[in-house]
């Protein structure tokens, strides 16, 4: 159960349903998806419980929800944006391209159901952290189908780089992505404020070519593993 204070924002819309959504992804982003009851949910809403099983049928169903309203506008942008991408001539302009299609949606949404804002940002990290196998269906459902189309396209623009190095490179991405969204602060902090961590901008640039030179370096020697068995730690 999580407290009794928790209540969405006074900018929640009056409909029920709106209501109902605005509260469930308040609560999942702050508590986590476990921790949070419909009775938790339909409290903050200001509705009964039997209204979240009339409108959703299940939490399950309420999650889904919320992801599909967030995540299908930028899914479909994505696409746009790789299909324009797809068809760019030169290999390392394609690569940057492809990149910046699967970044820049995450960024210049102009409202939360546009597919961006940090409370919707927040709450996928927290899901993707929580372990919970409902959780982790309701992302493959959102995400694997565009996230294979990426990595396709990565892969026909770096031929030579094995599909599993790419897989690996484009996660550290979305852990990238991530964080940059929720801590922007943090940049500001960092560099003693010579650099904006909210300048949307300058953070799609730098993580294009970051994540372009990790996606071009070379492949992991598979012998190196093997190598770093044979050292025997020291002992104190």
């Amino acid at each position: 159960m999580v407290r009794k204070s928790a209540k969405v924002p006074s900018t929640r819309k009056p409909n029920m349903r709106e209501a109902i959504l605005a509260a469930a992804e308040e609560l999942f982003s702050t508590y986590g998806f476990n921790a949070v009851s419909v009775r938790d949910i339909a409290q903050a809403a200001g509705a009964n419980p039997g209204s979240v099983t009339y409108h959703f049928e299940t939490k399950d169903g309420l999650l889904l929800e919320i992801y599909r309203r967030h995540c299908g506008p930028m899914n479909l942008r994505r696409a746009e944006l790789l299909a324009a991408a797809k068809r760019v001539r030169d290999l390392q302009d394609r690569l940057e391209a492809i990149v910046r299609a699967y970044v820049l949606p995450a960024f210049t949404s102009g409202s939360d159901l546009a597919g961006g804002g940090t409370r919707f940002t927040r709450l996928r990290a927290v899901m993707s952290a929580e372990g919970n196998e409902v959780v982790r269906r309701i992302i493959a459902q959102t995400f694997d189908d565009t996230s294979h189309a990426f990595v396709d396209a990565i892969h026909e623009s770096l031929p030579h780089i094995p599909r599993t190095d790419i897989v690996w490179r484009s996660h550290f991405l979305l852990g990238a992505l991530y964080y940059t969204l929720v801590t922007p602060e943090r940049v500001s902090r960092l560099s003693r404020g010579s650099a904006d961590g909210t300048d949307a901008g300058r953070a799609i640039e730098e993580l294009v070519r970051a994540t372009v030179a990790s996606l071009q370096a070379e492949p992991l020697d598979q012998t190196a593993p093997a190598r770093r068995k044979d050292l025997v730690p020291i002992k104190s």
